[in-house]
């Protein structure tokens, strides 16, 4: 495949690069492009450099699949135009996840929905990917009802500034500020910018993109997201309330059957999920596994996935490879 990754010099870009080489996804082209201030750096994928190019050249160039994690006005910007020449956009930004005429895509829950018309494709938001991972086959089993949700996530999942934040706060030297507040030895309630209804972007987003990649609108989703000082990983507290009563053991052997899901659940010895177990790795991890003994039906979960792997480059990249096998793009 022509392959074009959109945004290759910042984190998702260049983890993108990194899972590319690591799956040996087959690329007789790439095409590494970037803002026009970036145009013309070089940027090393394997044993070659390459020259970072600007959008209208790639475009020009037609790839077959473009990889895009550039934020959401650059995504609504150029999309259009690299679908235009037949590209097909995987594209990491919220800016078309929510529109009804695309798709939100996590390929083991719904890639069977693809076809060749689907010229730009949404990958959802990381702290969504990873929970509904664990959702979509109790929700098969069990219905699900209503879910409550804190996530605790690492500033990687801001930017390469919200990094620098706190690789500057540890090393006790004054830099530019990605966050209203200091994030070192403290936890930020706010993700994402605050909407009128008192939620943030981020809460929303938990709130509405897993009905969609789960097809049903029956359930809801009650979120509270939180910024932690891990340099990498997002954490999930999740409880779950099925309308159908379910058996722990049982529990535990679907979830262990998942493909893309490890269950790390041994209290007891003290092992459970953890952002620096989940580091590099591109399973979603589930532990701490237990009934809520306040409510019928309930479901205690805690869910770990590395947020730039699976959260961003990986899942962009296992649809890619999705459209190659089944000849869409």
């Amino acid at each position: 495949m022509r392959v074009a990754v959109v945004g290759a010099t910042g984190l998702v870009g260049q983890m993108m690069l990194k899972v590319l080489g690591e799956r040996e996804f087959p690329i007789s082209e790439l095409l590494l492009v970037a803002s026009e201030r970036s145009v013309g750096k070089q940027i090393q994928y394997q044993d070659k450099k390459y020259t970072v190019i600007g959008m209208e050249e790639a475009i020009a160039a037609k790839p077959d699949v473009a990889l895009f994690s550039a934020g959401g006005d650059t995504s609504k910007e150029w999309a259009p135009h690299f679908a235009s020449v037949g590209t097909t956009v995987i594209d990491n930004s919220s800016a078309w996840r929510m529109d009804p005429t695309k798709k939100l895509i996590v390929p083991e829950i719904n890639a069977h929905s693809l076809t060749d018309k689907d010229k730009i494709i949404a990958n959802p938001n990381c702290s969504t990917i990873q929970l509904v991972m664990v959702l979509s086959p109790l929700h098969l089993k069990y219905k699900l009802k209503r879910i409550v949700i804190s996530t605790y996530q690492s500033v990687s999942g801001t930017g390469s500034k919200a990094v620098q934040q706190l690789e500057n706060e540890l090393a006790g030297i004054d830099g530019e500020m990605a966050y209203p507040h200091p994030i070192h030895k403290n936890a930020l309630p706010h993700c994402d910018v605050f909407m009128d209804n008192g939620y943030t972007k981020e809460e929303m987003k938990l709130a509405r993109e897993p009905q969609k990649i789960l097809d049903d609108r029956t359930f809801s989703v009650s979120a509270t997201a939180v910024r932690i000082p891990t340099a990498g990983g997002h954490s999930e507290s999740v409880n779950i309330e099925f309308y159908e009563d379910f058996d722990l053991k049982e529990v535990r052997h679907i979830l262990e059957q998942t493909p893309g899901v490890t269950v790390v659940d041994d209290p007891k010895n003290n092992r459970y999920p953890m952002p620096i177990d989940a580091h590099e790795k591109d399973e979603v991890f589930v532990g701490r596994i237990r009934r809520d003994e306040t409510q019928r039906n309930t479901l205690n979960l805690w869910i770990v996935a590395d947020n730039l792997r699976k959260g961003a480059a990986t899942n962009a990249i296992q649809i890619a490879e999705y459209l190659l096998a089944k000849n869409l793009a």
